[in-house]
């Protein structure tokens, strides 16, 4: 099953753009579709693979930056953005 999903990520901490950086450098080196912009990230692909970095990214962000919110909307089937 393909997967849309958007996300937001608001690292609770003043210097909060490195960790929304380094969230995003994660998310395009797991070899989803990653289309980023100044509100959200969008991300697509495989259900299971999608999900599996969206958890393996939620962990790594608590344990290397503390609080955070994270806000997701989640979409079955393609939704990628045509040109």
């Amino acid at each position: 099953m393909y997967l849309s999903m958007q996300l937001s990520y608001y690292p609770l901490k003043d210097d909060f753009k490195p960790p929304v950086k380094e969230v995003i450098k994660r998310l395009e080196a797991s070899g989803l579709e990653v289309y980023s912009n100044r509100m959200s990230t969008q991300v697509f692909g495989d259900f299971d693979a999608v999900m599996a970095a969206l958890a393996e990214l939620m962990k790594w962000s608590f344990e290397t930056y503390g609080k955070a919110a994270f806000t997701a909307n989640f979409l079955e089937g393609d939704r990628r953005p045509r040109a």
